[in-house]
């Protein structure tokens, strides 16, 4: 099964692996890394961190045009600059799927910054809440948002959506 993986990603049609191949890929995910900490700058500021905690989890998900939007930038950049205006389904699958990968190798610095600087009172602020309306235990809570938990959250969170928004983004983008 994983060699499959292996020969399906990197048979004899798919361009070699060098760095400067995934340029793009690495610049968009820097962008999406970028743009993910601008976004909880505004989450922030709006007070979707603090006194409307309780609507978080339905506002963040207004970050997800924006995200499906980056990916098809980066797509159209990738088709545009290294496979001359050409793009197989495949072809953009896997230059979305490598932006994922850096972006999920990026998620533990972005989530650190986060909390740490951008939105230091989230993690007590998120406790107090779902404590206070009984959704968690506080030993439940505490053990769910904290740092290390929404690190790894994180990496996957972007893998797996990265992944779908690859394949969307690659369906849109084709042109053979």
């Amino acid at each position: 099964m994983l060699w499959g993986l292996f020969f399906f990603i990197f048979d004899k049609n798919y361009q070699s692996i060098r760095m400067r191949h995934l340029k793009i890929e690495f610049k968009w995910a820097i962008i999406f890394t970028i743009a993910s900490l601008t976004w909880m700058f505004l989450e922030q500021t709006l007070g979707w961190h603090d006194e409307k905690i309780a609507d978080h989890y339905w506002l963040t998900m207004l970050y997800i045009p924006l995200a499906i939007f980056m990916y098809i930038l980066a797509l159209r950049e990738k088709r545009r600059r290294f496979y001359n205006k050409q793009l197989s389904w495949r072809q953009g699958f896997l230059s979305g799927f490598v932006v994922s990968l850096f972006a999920a190798a990026l998620s533990p610095v972005a989530q650190y910054l986060t909390h740490n600087y951008i939105t230091p009172a989230y993690f007590p602020n998120i406790i107090e809440y779902s404590v206070t309306n009984k959704l968690m235990t506080i030993g439940a809570a505490n053990e769910y948002f904290n740092i290390n938990n929404y690190m790894m959250q994180s990496a996957i969170g972007v893998l797996i959506g990265g992944f779908v928004l690859s394949a969307i983004a690659a369906f849109i983008l084709r042109r053979n």
